[in-house]
């Protein structure tokens, strides 16, 4: 049964939240006595999703704080870089002192999915299975291995929103196990899949092939699991919704597709996506491509707009530098060429380069629009890995503004709000 509510047109108060907060965990047995025994771990994002982290922190604190045996943090990750002590802290909103003195008995913890040591496998799911699962689109095995610390505690709670995304359709639930704190084979596999089908296809997608994996492969976790499924906007919190990641999760995605896709009535020739510093590299900032493809007329264009960003990618530059950003057939059509890199890096490319052609015969690739960075990334390097190049100090914002008759647009604060034509 899910707890919880939702607005299109209006924003849940503090006290809306604590008032889910504490059903959601009376729910799962969190409340009342014969809590001192059990240990309980927040699964949360990092610091590239914008959510009201610090609230919630503080009311599961506040709930179960001196009551339970452990009350720890875990921040899904993926395979995008630690964060630093500091950033944990702004992450949770706690000042160092509050850290040293009340919530000095919390631990907070990032995944680290390249560390072998950290991981523990919860069995395999069968190439048949994640062949119906993927609608055949590929047949393999895949080892379930997950973040060994969840095998510690009584009581897993995901608190994380819920975004149309480009691997899976829409971000949250399940998601912050598998990829968020899983290890490298189901990251690869669910990112690969949702490149066969195309960010441009699955993007804003409730039910996908995708999802049907991860939520397969948490069916293999022992620990029970609580989800808190927050509908972020710029404005304020529009739903919240408590209950099994399956349900918790489909509900806000329901609300999520209403408020979180923005229909035009006709293609746009240019967007100007203009990336909250909050993207530290292109690897995240790239959203500011994918929320925008649907809405792009054939031949037109998109400008990623960071002047702060001076990276690809922390984690996985060496390889993109190496394979480039290209469309999906550029690698399904020379598979024996590229099999063998990572599958999740293959995936960021192709939804960054976005759909298109390549001819195995001639060599020739045509994307279907153009992706230019105007970063700190050299034009050097922007060239390299086939991205277009503009100098920063060249955009004027206020020149792309009023525009919108003649197909340009500027989206402030680009990267969670999804456009598509009518």
């Amino acid at each position: 049964m899910v707890a919880g509510k939702g607005s299109t047109d209006g924003f849940l108060s503090q006290d809306d939240v604590r008032a889910i907060v504490h059903e959601a965990l009376a729910g799962a047995g969190l409340a009342g006595p014969g809590l001192a025994r059990k240990r309980v771990l927040v699964i949360i994002p990092d610091g590239t999703r914008t959510a009201p982290i610090p609230l919630f922190f503080r009311l599961i604190h506040e709930a179960l704080a001196g009551r339970v045996a452990a009350l720890d943090f875990l921040v899904a990750l993926g395979t995008h870089q630690p964060m630093s002590d500091d950033a944990l802290l702004r992450l949770v909103g706690l000042s160092a002192a509050e850290r040293e003195g009340t919530y000095g008995d919390v631990g907070l913890f990032n995944h680290r999915w390249d560390l072998p040591g950290t991981l523990v496998s919860l069995g395999t799911i069968p190439a048949g299975e994640i062949e119906a699962l993927s609608r055949g689109m590929l047949v393999q095995e895949v080892p379930v291995t997950v973040n060994g610390m969840i095998l510690d505690y009584d009581q897993l709670i995901v608190c994380g929103p819920v975004f149309p995304h480009e691997v899976v359709g829409f971000s949250g639930g399940n998601k912050y196990f598998f990829p968020g704190i899983s290890g490298p084979e189901m990251i690869n596999l669910t990112h690969w899949l949702g490149a066969l089908i195309t960010s441009y296809e699955i993007i804003g997608t409730r039910d996908t092939p995708v999802r049907a994996v991860i939520d397969r492969a948490a069916s293999f976790v022992p620990v029970p699991r609580l989800c808190l499924a927050p509908v972020v906007t710029y404005y304020g919190l529009a739903g919240l919704y408590a209950g099994t990641p399956e349900e918790a999760w489909a509900a806000a995605a329901d609300l999520s597709s209403q408020v979180h896709i923005v229909y035009r009535d006709a293609p746009l020739q240019r967007v100007l996506s203009v990336m909250p510093e909050m993207y530290d590299d292109l690897w995240t900032a790239a959203k500011g491509m994918y929320k925008m493809e649907p809405a792009i007329a054939d031949g037109g264009e998109v400008v990623i707009f960071a002047p702060h960003l001076t990276e690809i990618s922390y984690t996985h530059g060496k390889v993109i530098d190496e394979v480039g950003y290209h469309v999906r057939d550029y690698f399904v059509k020379q598979w024996d060429r590229f099999k063998d890199y990572p599958w999740g890096v293959l995936a960021h490319s192709t939804h960054l380069r976005g759909g298109g052609t390549y001819d195995a015969e001639t060599g020739i690739e045509r994307p279907r629009i153009q992706v230019t960075l105007a970063t700190g990334i050299p034009r050097e390097r922007c060239e390299k890995v086939n991205l277009g190049y503009l100098a920063p100090c060249d955009v004027d914002v206020s020149q792309w503004q009023g525009r919108e008759e003649e197909g340009v647009l500027v989206v402030p604060k680009a990267g969670e709000m999804l456009y598509r034509v009518r």
